[in-house]
């Protein structure tokens, strides 16, 4: 943690609406004049996407069958440590970027699913940003969180989860119902060692959760919308959080434990704007102070 050169963590799975979450912060940075240093937590993967292919190949033949993107031996969680230490104590560090698709690619004369090279973060930035699978991540080998003056959880329920992955991978990549189900159980053991722990170590966790059946997630023809969901906002430390204003702001918000505010799923980003700038701001004021 730093008070010269904050470092804020969003860490979620793959489906859970990491994106969506780092718009509104995009927006709040915007809004405040702030330059932040965005990272994309792909870009910490150790292979590119052909590499990844012939590791997942070579696993399955030793008889390793879940070798994922969510495990320590597909990522760089040395160097991602390492940014974050370097960020917090002189405002620089390594990152490069993970080239998605050819819109991506293009600038850059790469193919889509490589990486640029590594690059040094540009100095005089107001503070780092990141969004990603390991923000939180805490191994016997690594501690990314303690790294971390405000670190998120984007957690939906587990088949609200899976719905969302299948839609996309679907819509956007091509991808059959059953490979996208292959990908799911491949990935579960890392999804339990790795992402699920983390949501201890963060100071803030959102989860949606819907309010229609969503018992059977592979057979969903549409992803609960926002206004069919709840938002379950956990607060790890609710000293300094003005529940009574957000509850105010909140129309139709409860709470169902001293440090949780449940509140209609419509309401989310209306939730982060209310509880993230002050947040930001004090960070920002306390890098001014120091």
């Amino acid at each position: 943690m730093s008070a010269k050169h904050p470092v804020i963590a969003i860490t979620g799975s793959s489906g859970a609406g990491t994106t969506s979450v780092t718009r509104t912060f995009q927006h709040i940075f915007r809004r405040e004049q702030l330059d932040a240093a965005i990272v994309e937590g792909d870009s910490f993967h150790r292979y590119d996407r052909t590499a990844m292919k012939a590791a997942m190949a070579e696993a399955a033949q030793s008889g390793n069958n879940h070798f994922s993107h969510f495990g320590a031996d597909a990522n760089l969680f040395d160097e991602l440590e390492a940014l974050f230490r370097s960020y917090g104590e002189n405002g620089g560090g390594r990152s490069r970027k993970y080239l998605h698709n050819e819109a991506e690619a293009a600038p850059f004369g790469q193919e889509p699913g490589t990486f640029t090279p590594w690059e040094e973060i540009r100095q005089g930035t107001d503070l780092l940003f990141y969004e990603g699978l390991h923000g939180a991540v805490v191994t016997d080998k690594v501690n990314i969180a303690r790294h971390a003056d405000l670190l998120v959880g984007v957690v939906p329920t587990i088949n609200l989860e899976w719905i969302q992955k299948l839609h996309r991978d679907k819509a956007t990549r091509g991808y059959s119902t059953e490979a996208v189900v292959d990908t799911i159980l491949r990935r579960m053991p890392d999804y339990v060692n790795y992402i699920v722990p983390q949501f201890a170590q963060t100071h803030i966790n959102f989860q949606r959760v819907p309010t229609v059946d969503t018992s059977n997630p592979f057979i969903a023809r549409d992803i609960p919308s926002a206004d069919e969901s709840f938002l379950v906002i956990r607060f790890a430390n609710p000293k300094g959080i003005d529940l009574p204003y957000l509850l105010t702001m909140l129309h139709d918000s409860f709470m169902s434990r001293p440090n949780i505010i449940v509140a209609p799923g419509g309401k989310m980003e209306l939730a982060m704007q209310l509880i993230f700038t002050p947040m930001i701001l004090q960070l920002m004021d306390r890098k001014r102070r120091a």
